[in-house]
């Protein structure tokens, strides 16, 4: 006999028959009935400062796990915060679903006390935005979120619930947990591949997107070492491929190694895995022609819709990357040799990797960099949100192991902190450093609470130059000499992480980083090492003043 329940009981059981471990939330009076239901939960709650962080910390939860990442915000303005959150769960093909209170069902259309129509609100952000008119519908609806999330490629669902939907009771039977569907290659596509890859003189993987796994990474390893394929990843995706296997060439991120460009600009075979190789990754659409590339094509990417949307392939494969290096390791060819033109390109890749030193009486990012990367642990995840400063870590850091790396390719600022908070309270043994600039520090630099009131003990690298300064490289290449509205003032970050509880330097050389971060992490508690830069120190390969004269000069 079914039970009656709650809405708000039906929701959180489904939640539970589908897996989920941790949600994130922004309390509200609006699905106060959900919040009483996680009283007698398993699932853990993590309460946010703000609704932003706790939809960035779902996204980063979405990413670490594969499974969706679970926000629960109020109406109005709490939805709008965490537009931010969704907004990157899609560019970024990460599953999540964010539940979104609303008021009751016989005050709507009136604009009632915060009420938005959240259909016509998130639908161009989300896979699928909807809102639960009755209570014993819940399973059905939940288990569809959860499918969509998950399938094809994947992304944010938002569900709205009104408040009174949440306090009426019904007799319903639970749905049973989801599965992912991920229809296998055929054989004759992958023979097609094999083919195509036996011709090829200068071929090119680029790896990225979503729905991989620890097990394709290591797949995609042999096979590239099987068949001698030079392997790159495209913006942000760097955990993809390890960075000291030898067949890894590089990513095509932001300011990219040009040795790597020009190599993927005379490939003659390109083989798209997972990734839409959309803006930056494309270096703004130039990589390859559109809608024809020059070198032969082969796309995989789980969105059939996906493949022939702006490049035409000559074969397009629609499945997941696991299942497509699931099926290409088992039809390996014997191997053309490539080997000195792939240690070629991999020579070109450790000369741009080498961590550049600058002489500055204040810190010095390459130097910081390099440090890192010989003495972190090779599973500390490395968090960051967006900025100029991130282009030390992408450029210098190697990222060896999967689920290593949580950056925006949404290029959102202030997601690297949250990020920070989700790895920590999913894996609490597990070192995690962020990464933000001064102006992306205060973006979401409140959730530092969360991380000091669940004892996650983060370590966060604020680099301050005391300006928006993507912003203000911008602006000295197309208004040389005229900045206007980069300049900032900024507090004393470690007092503001003393004040919290935290641990909190502030380091103004070089020489005081290596001390002071390990007594960072030797605190045991959340911690901020606020960095001086120079302000000269805009780009790793130009100065401030370079760049401004270079644009005078044209």
């Amino acid at each position: 006999m079914t039970i009656a329940r709650t809405g708000g009981q039906i929701l959180i059981d489904q939640l539970a028959i589908h897996g989920v471990k941790t949600v994130f939330c922004v309390p509200g009076e609006s699905y106060l009935a959900a919040l009483d239901a996680l009283y007698d939960s398993p699932i853990s709650v993590t309460v946010c400062r703000q609704e932003g962080g706790a939809a960035m910390m779902a996204e980063a939860a979405g990413k670490l796990t594969g499974r969706p990442g679970i926000c629960f915000v109020t109406r109005g303005p709490g939805a709008t915060n965490a537009a931010h959150g969704v907004h990157i769960a899609k560019q970024d093909s990460t599953p999540m679903i964010l539940f979104v209170g609303q008021v009751a069902r016989d005050m709507r259309g009136r604009e009632a006390f915060q009420e938005l129509d959240y259909r016509a609100v998130f639908g161009t952000m989300a896979k699928w935005a909807t809102e639960v008119d009755d209570a014993a519908r819940i399973p059905e609806m939940v288990a569809r979120a959860f499918a969509v999330a998950t399938s094809g490629r994947p992304g944010p669902v938002v569900i709205a619930l009104p408040e009174d939907m949440l306090t009426e009771t019904a007799a319903v039977a639970d749905a049973r947990a989801y599965q992912v569907p991920d229809p296998a290659p055929s054989s004759a596509e992958i023979a097609a591949v094999c083919d195509a890859i036996q011709s090829a003189e200068r071929p090119l993987a680029i790896l990225g997107g979503s729905r991989w796994t620890a097990a394709a990474r290591e797949a995609m390893h042999a096979v590239a070492e099987t068949l001698e394929l030079p392997v790159a990843v495209s913006f942000r995706r760097q955990m993809l491929f390890s960075a000291d296997h030898p067949n890894y060439i590089g990513d095509l991120s932001l300011g990219p190694n040009p040795g790597l460009v020009a190599y993927a600009r005379s490939a003659d075979l390109v083989l798209l895995i997972g990734t839409r190789l959309s803006e930056v990754a494309s270096q703004g659409y130039t990589l390859l022609d559109i809608p024809t590339p020059r070198a032969k094509l082969v796309h995989v990417h789980p969105d059939p819709d996906e493949l022939g949307r702006v490049y035409q392939p000559d074969i397009g494969i629609a499945t997941s990357p696991a299942a497509f290096v699931a099926a290409l390791s088992g039809a390996l060819p014997p191997s053309p040799i490539r080997r000195e033109a792939v240690a070629a390109e991999r020579a070109t890749f450790e000369a741009w990797n080498a961590p550049k030193l600058r002489k500055t009486d204040n810190v010095d990012m390459g130097a910081v960099m390099g440090h890192l990367r010989e003495t972190l642990p090779p599973q500390t995840v490395i968090t960051n949100g967006a900025g100029n400063y991130a282009t030390w870590v992408h450029r210098f850091y190697r990222f060896t192991q999967f689920n290593t790396q949580l950056a925006p390719t949404s290029g959102s600022m202030g997601y690297g902190i949250p990020a920070a908070v989700a790895a920590a309270r999913l894996d609490p043994g597990r070192p995690v450093v962020a990464f933000a600039g001064d102006g992306c520090f205060l973006m979401n630099g409140q959730e530092f609470a969360t991380a000091i009131q669940y004892d996650l003990p983060i370590i966060v690298v604020i680099v301050d130059n005391s300006m928006f300064g993507t912003i203000r490289m911008h602006q000295e290449r197309g208004y040389p000499g005229r900045a206007v509205g980069t300049a900032l003032t900024n507090p004393d970050f470690a007092a503001y992480a003393r004040a919290f509880g935290g641990h909190g330097e502030r380091v103004e050389t070089t020489a005081e980083f290596a001390p002071a971060f390990e007594r960072a992490r030797a605190a045991g508690r959340p911690a901020i090492l606020h960095c001086i830069v120079d302000p000269e120190a805009l780009s790793i390969d130009a100065t401030l003043s370079e760049i401004r004269a270079k644009a005078q000069s044209s």
